[in-house]
């Protein structure tokens, strides 16, 4: 009868693990291809809970990387401002918005901010971060510490690196590409 129990439990902590894991990994589209992004609860909880939140009711659909800069990061997340789909799409102001939830407190950790991390975009006060969120195309170490590092893109990098590049200051980019959808796997 032992050897029953362990064996269902052993079995049962397999079967959770794997829903666990599955449920923190995203299916970012893009017109290139499928990027997999692997979220990190225990680091970083209120960003990777409003981040699935927004992904999973379809916020994100249609929203555009409005500011990319080559070999620094690409950042999109503009609820309001930059879903292309919405009436309220404004290029001009896409980047200024968020959604209609509350702030987040920040949540800095030990997460280095290095190729494919995904981290909370925000304003000059560290508990603005809202909706939005870049995506490194190259190591920022000087973004340690300083961001709210929730995720990373663990297969797909190369659509990422396909997104197309705005002014080399600003990273202002005239006709941007959008994400098509951002789901839980």
């Amino acid at each position: 009868m032992k050897k029953f129990i362990y064996l269902f439990i052993f079995f049962f902590s397999l079967v959770t693990t794997n829903i666990y894991a599955k449920s923190n990994i995203m299916i970012l589209k893009l017109s290139y291809g499928e990027v997999e992004i692997e979220l990190y609860p225990n680091k970083a909880p209120g960003h990777v809970k409003r981040f699935k939140e927004l992904a999973n009711s379809g916020k994100y659909d249609g929203v555009v990387f409005h500011r990319v800069i080559d070999g620094f990061m690409a950042q999109t997340g503009d609820v309001k401002f930059g879903n292309s789909n919405s009436p309220e799409f404004n290029l001009s102001l896409a980047g200024t918005g968020g959604s209609d939830l509350p702030n987040l407190k920040a949540e800095f950790t030990d997460i280095s901010h290095d190729r494919g991390i995904i981290s909370a975009a925000r304003s000059a006060d560290p508990d603005s971060a809202n909706s939005q969120f870049f995506i490194c195309l190259d190591s920022a170490p000087h973004l340690d510490r300083q961001y709210s590092a929730f995720g990373k893109v663990v297969k797909g990098m190369e659509y990422i690196d396909m997104i197309k590049k705005g002014d080399p200051n600003s990273g202002a980019v005239p006709d941007p590409d959008k994400i098509i959808s951002l789901k839980s796997k």
